[in-house]
């Protein structure tokens, strides 16, 4: 979504007309489901894909058509036998699209993209309001500035809203949720770019300078060299965060659990065979004081299990596990 706001932003300053494409509902086999995006120019898609196939095709040319019309539109799709059979599905579907004619030089959506790229550069959480029922306008909102009628829906779940007369599509763009890996030894650095290229935003760190390095991470939001024994001192863990364990050796493992457990982050998968989770595990009980509920939470071996070996391989592996938890977040 940065580069949606960003191309938005540039393509309307310049004086051009758009449309943005949002699947707002979906039932069935449908390429992709709610929160799907394009933006449509004049020459045609500039970014973003609602999935590809026959709706994405469709819905270039009614694109098209709101272009010269200089209007919005909300559309619904049936796909029929041919159109599933050309998109490799096996049942048909439904899908709602909601084109938004923007016109040049509109203010409120130039601001409202310049806007949510701040929120994305400072890691903030927020939502991307559109009012379907009005001209369409957009506007952000987050927990502290929500309507009351609105914050209900305010989660990972994009949604249409009808409320109060009021129609709407709810949408969060960003999760304050960052990934921090502890250690950044080889497989650390082959899952940051992984992650990084997935939309995670990562705080890789270490307590030897030449595995803290700028270079050997260059998509990590952070790069820092702390001690494994005081982590409170260097970042603040929240359960919106995941977290990732991946230090040289067990007994630092150890101690990184011991103090991440009890700030109850949303995820956290530690690297290393079930013989030495149990170790661990009797550990942090016996020395540490953690309880057997904080201990279910560790997920160990990280990474789904695709019989990955390479430091690539369990990079991949352990992306797909977090892409996995994600997921399910996002369907709460």
């Amino acid at each position: 979504m940065k580069k949606l706001f960003k191309i938005m932003r540039d393509r309307l300053s310049a004086g051009e007309d758009l449309v943005l494409v949002t699947v707002i509902a979906s039932s069935g086999a449908t390429p992709r489901g709610a929160g799907a995006r394009m933006l449509v120019g004049a020459g045609g898609r500039l970014c973003g894909t609602i999935g590809g196939g026959s709706v994405e095709y469709r819905s270039e040319h009614i694109a098209a058509e709101r272009l010269e019309k200089r209007a919005s539109l909300v559309h619904d799709f049936s796909l029929t036998k041919d159109d599933v059979q050309n998109l490799g599905m096996i049942c048909g579907g439904a899908v709602n699209v909601y084109f938004h004619f923007i016109p040049a030089g509109d203010g409120n959506a130039i601001a409202v993209a310049d806007e949510a790229l701040r929120r994305f550069a400072a890691g903030e959480s927020f939502w991307l309001v559109s009012d379907l029922a009005g001209d369409g306008r957009l506007s952000l909102v987050n927990r502290d500035d929500c309507p009351e009628w609105l914050s209900a829906h305010l989660n990972a779940h994009p949604q249409r809203v009808n409320e109060g007369g009021r129609d709407v599509f709810v949408e969060q763009m960003n999760s304050s949720g960052r990934v921090y890996i502890f250690g950044g030894g080889h497989v650390a650095q082959a899952l940051e770019p992984v992650l990084t290229g997935v939309g995670f935003r990562c705080v890789v760190m270490d307590d030897r300078s030449e595995f803290a390095k700028r270079e050997l991470f260059p998509g990590a939001e952070e790069i820092k060299l702390i001690d494994f024994n005081r982590i409170a001192d260097s970042v603040t863990i929240t359960g919106e965060d995941y977290v990732c364990v991946m230090t040289r050796g067990h007994a630092f493992d150890t101690v990184v659990q011991a103090q991440v457990l009890p700030m109850h982050p949303y995820y956290i998968g530690v690297i290393g065979s079930r013989a030495k989770a149990a170790g661990v595990r009797q550990q942090l009980i016996e020395n540490y004081g953690i309880s057997e509920a904080d201990c279910d939470q560790v997920t160990t071996p990280i990474g789904l299990d695709i019989k990955a070996e390479t430091p690539a391989e369990i990079a991949i592996s352990i992306a797909a596990q977090l892409i996995e938890v994600r997921a399910g977040r996002a369907a709460k």
